[in-house]
């Protein structure tokens, strides 16, 4: 039997159905973010400058770029002897076998593999949020204050607690009430979902909770809550840097733009917790004479003609001749031809914008989250096609939209 203080279990398998077309063939996580990661990237990066070395990965929904994406961990630093990354799917056992039914349960039916390194303690994590952070200092916390549980916190708008497990604690942070996306919310101190527990008291909670046929098997509903009720040493561990859960179009949106900033607050310059990716070998990004681009993020394998304005592509992209980008996210292999106006718009990966089409049409110049227009992947647009601001485009079929 391994030893291993830690374990990291990674919960990967959201949907994401808040991000519509972004997420029709691919899992949340997988999606592509800040010019040259996937939101998975974070996650996995904070493991490594966390000194993590064992990560098993819990996939379940389109997982075949996922899985492909992760391999052995190796553009992490995590494909080591003794440890490395995991992806762990649902499987059927020696009694059957079923989808994860709640992030309890998933982390409940790998036990075994929790077992066999026979860790003090289990971090468990999420893979659809963006932020750095160095997990070593969370269980240092949580080693001294003795702690059965140790929640990551931090502050929301208090418009937004309604959508987050919601802490109450004591003057010392020790936990006295968790209430799961309350109506009305009596804190705004919200669970980043990122916890860390003793392995023998999450293992005895896990198979309780396994055999409770009313329960949901998550940790919000349920385990947390009876952790709580049964007196165990609950304490909220206080987050104070940038942290953005981007669960929906315009928080996506968003934090994708917060990386333009002069001063940003989510800077992935910052050497000192680094962001590691499964990047693509390309040729290095080409700017032409004639074209102009301005306060965006263009990486490798982009080819610009026309003019980017406060925008962030990602590798291999091309704008062409008279074509204008502004204000948008362009995903990978996405070819934008001559004379296109793209405002205030995502682009779906490989997808081709044709010559002279307007996307985003009728944008305000103020900034209206509404406005957002959202094109899928792998859509072919003819010349001249014009698609309104807030649209949101799944498929382009014989001159057919069909709007998500």
């Amino acid at each position: 039997m391994l030893l291993k203080e830690w374990v990291a279990m990674l919960l990967a398998g959201g949907r994401g159905s808040r991000l519509g077309c972004l997420t029709k063939r691919i899992a949340k996580p997988a999606v592509s973010f800040g010019g040259k990661y996937r939101i998975i990237d974070f996650s996995l990066s904070n493991c490594n400058n966390s000194g993590i070395d064992t990560v098993g990965v819990l996939t379940q929904y389109k997982p075949l770029l996922l899985n492909s994406y992760i391999g052995i961990g190796s553009a992490w630093d995590l494909d080591i002897e003794g440890g490395g990354v995991f992806v762990l799917p649902p499987y059927v056992g020696e009694k059957g076998g079923q989808w994860y039914k709640g992030t309890a349960h998933a982390i409940g039916q790998n036990i075994d593999f929790i077992d066999q390194y026979n860790p003090q303690y289990v971090l468990v994590i999420s893979g659809d949020h963006i932020y750095k952070m160095d997990y070593s200092v969370m269980l240092e916390f949580h080693k001294n204050n003795q702690a059965d549980v140790t929640i990551a916190a931090i502050q929301v708008p208090w418009e937004e607690a309604c959508r987050f497990g919601i802490l109450n604690t004591d003057e010392n942070g020790r936990i006295e009430e968790f209430d799961e996306k309350p109506k009305n919310p009596r804190s705004n101190l919200a669970s980043m979902g990122i916890y860390i527990f003793n392995w023998p008291v999450l293992k005895e909670y896990l198979i309780q909770d396994s055999q409770d046929p009313e329960s949901a098997n998550d940790f919000g509903k349920n385990v947390l809550p009876k952790m709580l009720k049964d007196g165990l040493r609950m304490f909220a561990y206080r987050f104070q840097g940038y942290w953005k859960d981007v669960g929906t179009i315009e928080s996506y949106y968003t934090a994708n733009m917060d990386l333009l900033a002069d001063n940003p607050e989510f800077d992935i310059f910052d050497e000192n917790l680094k962001v590691f990716s499964k990047s693509p070998i390309l040729p290095p990004h080409f700017i032409a004479a004639e074209a102009k681009v301005k306060n965006s993020l263009v990486p490798d394998g982009c080819v610009i003609f026309g003019e980017v304005e406060h925008s962030v592509l990602f590798p291999g992209v091309y704008v062409g001749p008279g074509a204008v980008i502004k204000d948008s996210i362009l995903l990978p292999d996405v070819r934008v031809e001559g004379g296109c106006l793209v405002n205030r718009a995502i682009i779906g990966e490989s997808s081709v914008i044709g010559p002279e089409c307007q996307i985003g049409y009728g944008c305000n110049e103020t900034f209206n989250p509404a406005e957002i227009t959202v094109i899928g992947d792998y859509i072919n647009f003819p010349k001249g096609v014009v698609i309104e601001k807030g649209s949101s485009i799944s498929e382009w079929q014989d001159g057919e939209l069909k709007i998500s």
